[in-house]
C-alpha cells in the first residue's frame, strides 16, 4: 500500500508540474504577441494576434499592392479623392471608430496598446505601423472610404457604361503577318453597360488579372476590331501586358 501510494503521489505531482509548464508557454506565447516588436509578421503566421484575427475584407476592398492594373484602374474611378495614406490613414479610422483606440485594435486583430503607440504625443513613445500593420490599415481604410461615392460611380457605370483608356499588347491572334496582328498599343474605348458589370462582378468575386483581361479582350475586340460585330468574325483577340488601365465614369 505504501508502495502504491507513493506511485500515485508522483504521478500527481508530474501531472502537476506538466500542467504548470503547459500554462507557463501559453502565457509566454499571449506576452510575445502583444509586446515583441517583431510581433505582426509572428503573430500573423502563426494565426494569432492578441486572441484575434483581423477580420476578412472582399479582394475588391484590398490594398493595392496586391493588385492587378485593372483592378487598380477600377479602384481609381470609383473614388473621387484619394484614399488617405500613412497617418491620415490612422486617424482615419480613429474618426470612424469614435476615437477608440480599443476598437480601431479589434477592427484591425491587433492590440489596443500598438494602435495607442501609433498615436501617443508622449515625447520617445510614439511607434509607426509595420510593414504588415500598413497593410492591414489600408485594407480597414479602403474598405470604408467613400461608399455612398463608391455605389453611385459603380452604378452609373454599370448603367452607361465607361471609357477605357489602356496601353497594352492587343491584336489578333491570328493570322500573322497582317496590321492588326498583337503589339503595344495606346487604346481609349468606350465600353457598354454589360462590360462594367462583368468587370465589377469578377473583381467581387477575388478574380485575377488573368480573369479581366479575357472580359476586355472579349469587349475590345467585338468594339475596336471587329466593328460592332460586322467584320472578322471567329478570330481570337490577344489583350495581354497591361501597363496601365484607366476607367473614366460621366
Amino acid at each position: 500500500m505504501a508502495v502504491g501510494g507513493s506511485r500515485l503521489l508522483r504521478e500527481g505531482r508530474s501531472r502537476v508540474w506538466v500542467t504548470a509548464v503547459f500554462s507557463r508557454v501559453l502565457q509566454l506565447v499571449s506576452w510575445l504577441c502583444l509586446n515583441w516588436s517583431g510581433r505582426a509578421a509572428w503573430c500573423e503566421r502563426s494565426g494569432r494576434a492578441d486572441g484575434r484575427r483581423a477580420p476578412a475584407i472582399a479582394g475588391a476592398e484590398r490594398s493595392g499592392a496586391g493588385m492587378g492594373e485593372i483592378v487598380k484602374g477600377l479602384e481609381r474611378a470609383l473614388l473621387t479623392r484619394p484614399v488617405p495614406t500613412s497617418d491620415a490613414a490612422v486617424r482615419f479610422l480613429l474618426r470612424a471608430e469614435k476615437g477608440s483606440t480599443k476598437n480601431v485594435a479589434v477592427l484591425l486583430g491587433i492590440s489596443q496598446r500598438t494602435v495607442q503607440r501609433w498615436v501617443t504625443t508622449r515625447p520617445g513613445m510614439r511607434r509607426r505601423p509595420s510593414a504588415v500593420h500598413t497593410g492591414l490599415i489600408d485594407e480597414a481604410v479602403r474598405a470604408r472610404w467613400q461608399p455612398l461615392v463608391r455605389a453611385r460611380r459603380r452604378a452609373r457605370a454599370e448603367a452607361d457604361g465607361f471609357v477605357l483608356h489602356t496601353r497594352a499588347r492587343f491584336g489578333f491572334a491570328a493570322p500573322a503577318g497582317s496590321s492588326d496582328d498583337p503589339r503595344v498599343r495606346l487604346i481609349t474605348q468606350h465600353l457598354s453597360g454589360e462590360v462594367a458589370r462583368e468587370l465589377f462582378a469578377a473583381r467581387d468575386a477575388g478574380g485575377g488579372e488573368q480573369q479581366q483581361m479575357v472580359i476586355l479582350a472579349r469587349a475590345l475586340g467585338h468594339a475596336y476590331f471587329r466593328d460592332g460585330g460586322l467584320r472578322a468574325h471567329g478570330l481570337g483577340i490577344a489583350f495581354t501586358d497591361v501597363e496601365f488601365a484607366d476607367f473614366s465614369i460621366d
